[in-house]
């Protein structure tokens, strides 16, 4: 069965090319250029994946991805403009897993797509009997690898697909720092990473805010300045 994907861009070049790109990777595509008529098919489709743009002119795209978050857990890539350095710390903030910048080349979407695919559904496969090794358990804090859950003191706590990654990294290298720039790559893969990224940093503050975690004194995600982050080994 095709993996089912909604596109949501004013653009209708940027749309109608977008949809081009993925119908040949075998996709199938749910395009419209408004997001008051993408809403409709969001309540009623099974959908794998969202690609928004941020600038639509009803109900912009960062009102619509979090409209998706409050129900859904698929991965969504929003679409901003070359100078949107705001509009995508805002995106990633509201729950988005990623973002291309216009102008782009098609290939880079579908490349992305594919990406995040790939992670959603590795970490959301069904349950095999291994149910142990699934489960990494911090303090009050427990992480499931294959229901793609977490809970803290077991309340369950919503996490986007790049917010489950980058904790579950750092839970499977509790004691060492893991640096953003390694954190980048296992997520993204083999895409550019530059200093100058801070999509990391934003995702790492999402998390501390769901986790209730103070940067000052952290109880779960430390700051090891200069080099990256960190889960502290518990003591016995």
């Amino acid at each position: 069965m095709s993996d089912k994907i909604l596109i949501v861009d004013d653009e209708h070049e940027i749309a109608d090319l977008i949809e081009v790109y993925l119908n040949n990777e075998g996709y199938e595509v749910f395009k419209f250029y408004t997001a008051r008529e993408a809403l409709d098919c969001i309540d009623r489709t099974a959908l794998d994946l969202a690609i928004l743009d941020v600038m639509l002119p009803d109900i912009n795209g960062l009102a619509l991805c979090q409209k998706i978050r409050e129900k859904y857990t698929y991965p969504v890539i929003m679409l901003t403009a070359k100078d949107g350095e705001m509009d995508k710390i805002t995106g990633l903030t509201l729950g988005a897993d990623d973002y291309v910048t216009k102008p782009f080349r098609p290939l880079e979407v579908a490349a992305r797509v594919k990406s995040q695919l790939r992670r959603y559904k590795k970490y959301n496969s069904p349950p095999d009997g291994r149910a142990a090794d699934d489960v990494i358990i911090h303090s009050d804090l427990v992480l499931n690898r294959k229901t793609h859950e977490c809970c803290l003191n077991e309340k369950k706590i919503p996490l986007t697909p790049t917010e489950f990654s980058v904790l579950r990294i750092l839970l499977e290298n509790k004691g060492n720092v893991v640096s953003a720039e390694e954190l980048f790559h296992q997520i993204w893969q083999d895409e550019y990473y530059s200093k100058a990224n801070n999509t990391i940093t934003v995702h790492i503050r999402h998390l501390r805010e769901k986790l209730g975690d103070a940067v000052d004194k952290p109880k779960y995600i430390k700051t090891i300045w200069g080099m990256g982050y960190k889960f502290e080994v518990e003591e016995a």
